[in-house]
């Protein structure tokens, strides 16, 4: 038996759609690779970048690679559009390196969800822009985003 992730396809809402995102990005902002891929079908199809993976082995193999290397992560998403099943988001994180220098990473996801509400596809652009530790904007500690930080748009970003 499948689990559902609601709220479910097909997206009516942009309450829904805003809802499914956070959830996205609360899930990702724990670092978890075990909990992250638990939101993703069993043969769900990734390109992240240069990367094109399939399946919850290769996702989580590739979420620990990520998150050895990218330290203190801090994740804001944010909705673009949705339609139906799909859900386009716009996101930017913050992160240092094991050398100390921080970056900022902009990127565009494209995300399409099954009946069970699990993403069977995530398509992923991204770049990154180093940053001085004095221009970080995402301070929150290690975790959730608190309700009352600003969203991408509220920071100007």
């Amino acid at each position: 038996m499948t689990t559902k992730r609601p709220p479910l396809p097909p997206f009516t809402t942009a309450e829904a759609a805003v809802q499914k995102v956070r959830l996205a990005e609360d899930a990702w902002n724990t670092c978890d690779p075990q909990r992250v891929a638990g939101a993703y079908t069993s043969d769900s199809h990734w390109r992240n970048r240069d990367e094109f993976l399939q399946g919850h082995d290769a996702i989580i193999d590739f979420l620990k690679r990520k998150w050895n290397r990218e330290r203190d992560y801090r994740l804001i998403k944010e909705l673009w559009a949705f339609h139906d099943n799909r859900i386009a988001v716009r996101f930017i994180y913050e992160w240092h390196d094991e050398s100390g220098e921080w970056f900022r990473s902009y990127g565009n996801e494209l995300w399409e969800f099954d009946a069970q509400g699990l993403m069977r596809r995530r398509i992923a652009s991204i770049n990154d822009t180093r940053i001085s530790e004095k221009e970080r904007k995402f301070h929150w500690p290690s975790g959730r985003r608190p309700d009352d930080h600003p969203s991408l748009t509220e920071l100007g970003l």
